[in-house]
This record gives C-alpha cells, structure tokens and sequence, in this order.
C-alpha cells in the first residue's frame, strides 16, 4: 500500500490511517468523531476524552510538536492554546479557580443547621436552569459498611445555598465517619435533622418546578424542570430514596469528555484538581464544596464554544449516519465529508446554552 493511499484513507479526525476506504469507513462508524470532541488546538487532532487530549500535549509520549506550541502557550487546566505566554497569563486569572472564593465562610458550615428551602432558584441566562447536588454519607449496618445519607445541600449557579439539611437516618448509624463528614449523634436528632420524606418531597419538587414528573420523563419538551449536576448522582438519587429524568442530570462521572482513557470515572477530587486548579476534600468534607466543584466543571463544559452541527440529520445521538444502505456513497466520499456527517454518541453540555 503507497503512502498516497494511506493519506486518501486517514481520519481526519484522529489521524489513523487505514488500508481501505471501507475500513475508514467501518472506523468512522464506530468512533462518533464530532465537532463536540476535545481538540488539540495545535494539530487539530480529535481525542475521545480531555484525559486523552492531556496525554496527547504532556503525556509520557506527547506528540513532539504539539507539546513544543503547549509548553510556551498553553493553559494546563482547560488545555487550551492562547497567543502567547501574556495571554496564558491573563487566561490563568480566570480559568484557575480556588477554595478561597466559594461564596460560603466555613465557619458558617461548620455550624451548619437546618436552613430549608431559600429563594425561589431563579438563574440568569439561557437555557434550563442548573441546581447542584451533594450528599454525604454515614455508615449503618453491623459493620457500618452500608451507606445512609445524613447531609444534603443543593445550590444554584451562583453558588447560593438553596437547600441544606441534616437527614434523619432510616437505620441506626453505627459509623458517623467523623473524619471525613465531622458528624456527631446529636446533629441527626429530631432537633436538627429533617425526615428523609421531607427532603425528598423538597428536593423533588423544587427540581421539577411544578412539572409532572412523568411527563418530563416521557417529552423531550421538559417545560420548566431544572437540570440536576452532580458528581456521582446515581449514587446521591439512590441513597436519598429519589428519581430523577436521565435527560436531566448532567453527571460529571459519567460525561465522556472528564472520564479516564480507560472509560473508567475520574474522582471528583482529581476532576477539581486537574480542570479548574484547586484541592478538595481534604480532611472533613462538605457537600457544599462537592456541590461547588461539580457546577464548576459543568458550566466549563457548557461553556465550550463547539462548531454548530445540523442535528438534524441524526435524529439519535446514540446512533450515527453511517447506514448500511449508504455503504456505496459513504465510499465515494472523503475522509472531510466522512467527519463532517459524523455525530457524537453522547449530549454535549454545550448544547444546554442554546
């Protein structure tokens, strides 16, 4: 095969050559190259994850001349590549966040008490409004293995507290896990902590915004209902005895762009550390900081500024253009058209702000 054919037959998305146009073609079926991918802002190469991207500028094996351009004008946080060392500067101002600034004084969540629900959750902007959720976590159980929620917080975009409450446990605790949540007995008595009915009925009907829920789950018209962000929050819904619409909840452990290379979840602590530049969950945790943090990387993501695709033409994002019935067109085209047909097999956040 002569290198001209391998040229003819290259992805042009992530660069893999191949030794026939239909084995380009059975490539791109399979790899829902879209314009939502992370892009390297050097060579313009498509990779499935910002932790792919990552590897690809400053990885054990970078690309040589990519990782050059990165070193002198890249941020390490967003991996975006600016003008030059000036611009990075100035980037950094904004891009790099801190604990410092959580809107929150600790001393106030320290002392945290039951405060209710709080204002009426209005965001501005475009778009549905997004509510964070966080949770914490006693042990019951003989072995205080077994996972009961015992602290809640929901905040807005702003990152105002919209709800906190201490959860009254539905078994007997036997390990507060003090360390960590810096729970003791008397914040989960009747005095302080609210029914776990309760705060499912707050949380539910706050979300669903005067929505029935299950047309929300059946339309993709969700009217007012809000979106739920949150790291984990499979994890959170079970725990707190709640169900929540699939196309509503924007999970930052399982959204393809901030998972592993591996398709595995990253922490919530290492997305934190690694995307907007700061520490968490060290020594005892709050929800409120989880809360936070997660927010953070969802509006990041939101905020990406992707080409517009004419979503249209693949009416499922699970699903690509790449028919079987289209076989003998798809290999008359080029490796550009091929990408430009192609679709993202996941919803991008970005899509939110439209």
């Amino acid at each position: 095969m002569d290198s001209e054919s391998l040229i003819r037959n290259k992805c042009a998305a992530c660069y893999r050559q191949f030794n026939k146009k239909e084995h380009l073609v059975d490539h791109m079926k399979i790899s829902f190259h879209s314009a939502h991918e992370p892009i390297c802002g050097v060579c313009g190469k498509h990779c499935r994850s910002f932790e792919s991207l990552r590897e690809h500028l400053i990885g054990p094996l970078p690309k040589v001349e990519c990782a050059r351009v990165f070193s002198a004008r890249g941020c390490n946080l967003c991996l975006t590549i600016l003008n030059g060392p000036n611009a990075v500067r100035s980037h950094r101002q904004t891009c790099q966040f801190s604990r410092k600034n959580l809107g929150c004084p600790d001393d106030i969540l320290s002392r945290m008490t039951n405060m209710g629900l709080n204002g009426d959750g209005r965001t501005r902007g475009r778009g549905p409004q997004a509510f964070a959720l966080g949770c914490k976590m006693v042990g019951g159980g003989s072995d205080g293995s077994l996972n009961v929620c015992a602290r809640v917080c929901l905040i807005d975009e702003d990152k105002r507290v919209v709800f906190q409450a201490y959860v009254k446990p539905l078994i007997p605790v036997t390990n507060y896990r003090f360390e960590t949540t810096g729970l003791r007995p008397e914040y989960l008595r009747d005095s302080n902590a609210m029914q776990l009915r309760d705060v499912q009925k707050i949380i539910q009907d706050f979300l669903c915004n005067g929505e029935p829920i299950w047309k929300i789950r059946s339309s993709k018209d969700t009217g007012k209902a809000r979106i739920l962000v949150g790291h984990g929050l499979g994890y959170d819904l079970e725990c707190l005895g709640m169900e929540y619409p699939l196309n509503l909840i924007r999970d930052t452990a399982k959204y393809p762009p901030l998972m592993k290379t591996s398709k595995l979840s990253n922490t919530l602590k290492y997305l934190t550390q690694a995307y907007l530049g700061y520490d968490i969950q060290t020594g005892i945790q709050d929800p409120f900081e989880d809360c936070v943090a997660t927010m953070r990387l969802y509006k990041r993501m939101r905020n990406l500024n992707h080409k517009a695709e004419d979503i249209s033409t693949c009416a499922d994002v699970r699903k690509n253009n790449f028919a079987s019935w289209r076989q003998s067109e798809l290999d008359r085209m080029t490796p550009d058209q091929l990408l430009a047909i192609s679709r993202s097999d996941y919803y991008c956040w970005c899509l939110d702000s439209k």
